[in-house]
């Protein structure tokens, strides 16, 4: 599965920053039903070739607009190691249960 046309064709996703439409394409690549997108600022800055803010700012906007949802924190734990931060990607299938394509209802603030 992919982001489909009509997702593409979308204002929602047509008016997103380059470094967020490319953080979905990240994401996906790393998509599986069972479980969530482990990905995290720092991987996505380096994949993405920008800094780590731009790369905080791709996935605000992501769940601001209904693309991701966070499903579990990341962990800093020096003694036995960190844990990134996991996601739901809402136009994709999670848990053998149909997407709930939470990027449709976004609209723009007036």
């Amino acid at each position: 599965m992919a982001v489909s046309i009509g997702m593409r064709k979308a204002y929602v996703y047509e008016s997103l920053p380059a470094t967020a439409k490319v953080l979905m394409d990240l994401l996906q690549m790393h998509w599986h039903n069972e479980r969530p997108v482990a990905y995290g600022v720092r991987e996505a800055a380096e994949k993405i070739g920008c800094n780590r803010n731009t790369a905080c700012k791709a996935f605000k906007i992501l769940q601001e607009r209904g693309f991701i949802n966070c499903a579990n924190e990341s962990l800093f734990n020096s003694k036995t190691g960190s844990k990134t931060r996991e996601w739901r990607l809402t136009w994709m299938p999670f848990d053998y249960k149909n997407p709930s394509h939470k990027w449709e209802k976004w609209q723009p603030e007036k």
